[in-house]
């Protein structure tokens, strides 16, 4: 999946300096073949997922691309379902949709909300943008038409070399990297172990969202199964329906999850839609992929 639709107006669009705005509207999405050797003791089966990075004038959104492509086939599936049903009633998988943990960066404000879930109910996390200590290096390299600069840096218990470009101003990059003068678009650590492999990069182009549940329907009234189908991809700006938490508070409701799955499944049998989201839902708060002893995050050496 190759991507490399880019030209030097989008570098100009991205060089403009703005004061900070919430909400902030994409200019590019960038690309990433995202891998995760969740065992190091099985390297041949690693997590992979497709991820995408959408880059404003002063904030990013780092998601799930596979996600986001997900929810526009389950919303078109569901637009002809309602169109052809003579009741009304709709019976789509959305398995794998939405479900997804969200990372928007806000560089100028060094400010992190971090988008996850509990059951179907969204939270919001807000914290300080992650300092990195980062070596900038001479060497140079091109990926897709973008010419990038080498750099090395320590973070969460892994030494990550990453490529950034000076062309797209915004210190964002994928997940929680952040801080150098440049969108970082291709990063793994040492051991290889947690790969962002730039897969390309396209202009943005705006588009209108038609609400699905209909004109006039109050956020409360939306069926949870649709919840998230009229957000604009456009558009940089965190959940407003979410609930505020710290990360203290929501690690510890995720913990009490994992250690009552009793509790966790009559949860979900209570969600309407459940049928269809209950898996993925229950994968993610029991710590994402199988087997996952290796996770992105580790613990400092003391």
């Amino acid at each position: 999946m190759k991507r490399f639709i880019f030209s030097s107006a989008v570098l100009v669009l991205l060089a403009l300096t703005a004061k900070a705005q919430h909400p902030d509207t994409a200019r590019v999405l960038v690309h990433y073949r995202f891998t995760h050797v969740t065992n190091p003791a099985d390297p041949a089966h690693p997590y992979t997922e497709n991820m995408a990075l959408l880059v404003g004038k002063t904030a990013s959104v780092y998601k799930s691309y596979d996600g986001m492509v997900s929810d526009e086939q389950f919303r078109k599936a569901y637009v002809a379902a309602t169109a052809a049903g003579p009741d009304g009633r709709v019976m789509i998988d959305r398995s794998g949709a939405s479900m997804h943990t969200q990372y928007f960066l806000y560089p100028n404000e060094q400010k992190l909300l971090t988008k996850d879930y509990i059951l179907a109910s969204e939270y919001l996390i807000e914290g300080p943008m992650p300092a990195i200590d980062w070596k900038i290096s001479g060497d140079t390299a091109t990926f897709g038409g973008l010419h990038c600069q080498k750099a090395t840096g320590h973070f969460k218990g892994r030494d990550y070399i990453v490529w950034f470009c000076p062309d797209l101003t915004v210190r964002t990059g994928p997940w929680k990297l952040n801080g150098l003068p440049g969108v970082i678009i291709d990063a793994h650590d040492t051991k290889k172990e947690v790969i962002f492999q730039f897969d390309g990069i396209e202009k943005v182009v705006f588009a209108e969202v038609k609400p699905i549940a209909g004109p006039g329907v109050a956020e409360k009234d939306v069926p949870p199964i649709l919840r998230g189908l009229d957000d604009n991809p456009n558009i940089i700006a965190p959940p407003v329906r979410a609930i505020k938490a710290t990360q203290k508070d929501f690690d510890k409701l995720k913990a009490g999850m994992q250690k009552n799955p009793n509790a966790l499944s009559q949860g979900m049998a209570a969600v309407d839609g459940a049928n269809t989201q209950g898996d993925h839902v229950i994968k993610a708060i029991a710590g994402g992929p199988a087997q996952n002893v290796n996770p992105i995050e580790l613990p400092e050496k003391k």
